[in-house]
């Protein structure tokens, strides 16, 4: 096979890179190893920035997005007894909307094989060629078939355990950043009517919790825990008294209960590989960097990463320049390093230590009530937090 890209990965930045590049008139094809239906049904969280709302929908996906997901204008910190809430849109004058990732990966499915676009799911033995050359080309097994594709480029959008990133040469020269959190998030997807119109993020003696919604009637809530925990030591009761005790404060607002049908552990990290471009292999999203899901920036710098190599693969086919992709790693990665210091910066303010000096904890403390009090600090929160620059 032949095309000009070829695209590792069927997650959100090598299915918005393919449609992408289809709309500027060049030819990808995906590489996938797993089904459709596995990547349709990866329940993850979803908080889109006004630039990636802009993009999907400038790219034609959005249309589900505008009518299901929720549009919010603020959240709310919740500490001391009380809450606060961040008016995103009366800082910023812009907005959030909470759609969950696999729903944007449905999306853009459909975009792509709607438009003829070529999704290879269930391949195997994926390995990148000679990518340091003008001549790159990937091998792989489908169907029980070995087979190849030559291409221009190969845009490596396989996250963090895929094959690009080992692929990429000069190994030894490769500078990777990586911080372990040493607490992990236990999430629950509950069968209820929502407990808030907004997300709250929650700073407690006990660890972190946040409530999001998914839908008018299903919840997304999560609380911070051991990383090594055994989500079989959580029954349902245990769960919600550890939820109320960390939620509930004094001005009456109670956290609704419902059926939980889905529960689950993840592990936090902070994560950055440079740089994020070699040869005619370009990386993407997760195979790139990381982050913990406190700042809501995961998703959120794919796109961002499909917006800047997109228009370098632009100005070459259409000027035979290479000018911009050339600069695509030293573009990308002042956005990527913005947000994972505020994603870091987040995850210290409203996360328990347990090493954390009783000192520490009253500057954490005071720290968000800094926060709570100046408009100048709430807008700077806002403005990182709804990707305003």
């Amino acid at each position: 096979m032949r095309s000009q890209v070829a695209i590792i990965g069927a997650g959100p930045a090598g299915l918005l890179l393919s449609h992408l590049l289809h709309l500027q008139g060049i030819s990808s094809i995906v590489l996938e190893t797993r089904s459709r239906a596995d990547i349709e049904a990866t329940i993850r969280a979803g908080v889109l920035e006004q630039g990636t709302m802009d993009v999907l929908t400038a790219a034609g996906v959005g249309e589900r997005m505008r009518k299901e997901g929720a549009l919010h204008h603020g959240f709310e910190l919740a500490f001391g007894g009380k809450r606060h809430r961040i008016d995103l849109h009366g800082l910023t004058g812009k907005s959030i909307t909470v759609y969950p990732q696999h729903e944007v990966l449905k999306d853009l499915v459909s975009a792509r094989l709607a438009a003829q676009g070529t999704i290879l799911f269930e391949v195997s033995e994926v390995a990148l060629h000679d990518v340091a050359t003008n001549k790159p080309y990937v091998t792989f097994r489908h169907n029980g078939e070995a087979q190849r594709i030559d291409a221009d480029f190969v845009a490596g959008c396989d996250g963090f355990h895929g094959v690009s990133r080992p692929a990429m040469p000069d190994q030894a020269t490769r500078q990777d950043y990586q911080k372990i959190y040493p607490f992990g998030w236990f999430g629950i997807l509950v069968e209820s009517a929502p407990s808030s119109e907004e997300l709250i993020y929650a700073q407690h003696d006990r660890g972190f919790a946040l409530v999001s919604t998914r839908s008018p009637t299903v919840q997304r809530l999560y609380f911070q825990c051991d990383p090594a925990d055994k989500v079989d030591n959580w029954s349902d009761d245990r769960i919600w008294a550890e939820l109320h005790a960390r939620l509930e404060n004094h001005d009456g607002w109670k956290l609704k209960e419902g059926k939980i049908f889905q529960k689950g552990i993840i592990g936090m990290r902070s994560f950055v590989s440079t740089p994020m471009q070699a040869g005619r292999l370009f990386l993407a999203g997760d195979a790139a960097h990381i982050v913990p899901p406190t700042g809501a920036k995961g998703l959120n710098l794919a796109v961002s990463d499909v917006k800047v190599l997109t228009a370098g693969l632009v100005e070459f086919y259409r000027n035979n320049s290479e000018a911009v992709l050339q600069t695509y790693s030293e573009t990308a990665l002042k956005r990527i390093w913005r947000a994972e210091c505020f994603s870091w910066t987040m995850t210290r303010l409203l996360h328990t230590f347990a090493d954390a000096t009783p000192f520490e904890r009253e500057m954490q403390r005071a720290e968000l009530e800094n926060i709570a009090a100046s408009p100048a600090l709430a807008t700077a929160l806002a403005e990182n937090y709804v990707g305003a620059f």
